[in-house]
């Protein structure tokens, strides 16, 4: 099982749900893959925008009970 870090950013606009993520991959550096849920549907396109800015990749993107759950790796370290 991998160890994941959730970040829930349901509720929150453009651009917050991306600052949570990157926040939480500043604080949690050890740890590789994040769950981002988001309401936000900016949140398809700012995730991976952010995800290749920092050398990281998108795993998933999928609507569940009306929130995006988006599944990242951060790069290794």
């Amino acid at each position: 099982m991998v160890d994941e870090i959730e970040i829930d950013a349901r509720g929150y606009k453009c651009p917050v749900p991306s600052l949570k993520l990157r926040k939480a991959m500043e604080m949690h550096a050890d740890k590789r893959r994040f769950v981002l849920w988001a309401t936000d549907p900016m949140a398809r396109i700012d995730v991976p925008f952010l995800m290749q800015e920092r050398g990281g990749r998108v795993i998933s993107i999928e609507d569940v009970d009306g929130a995006l759950r988006l599944v990242v790796e951060s790069r290794a370290i």
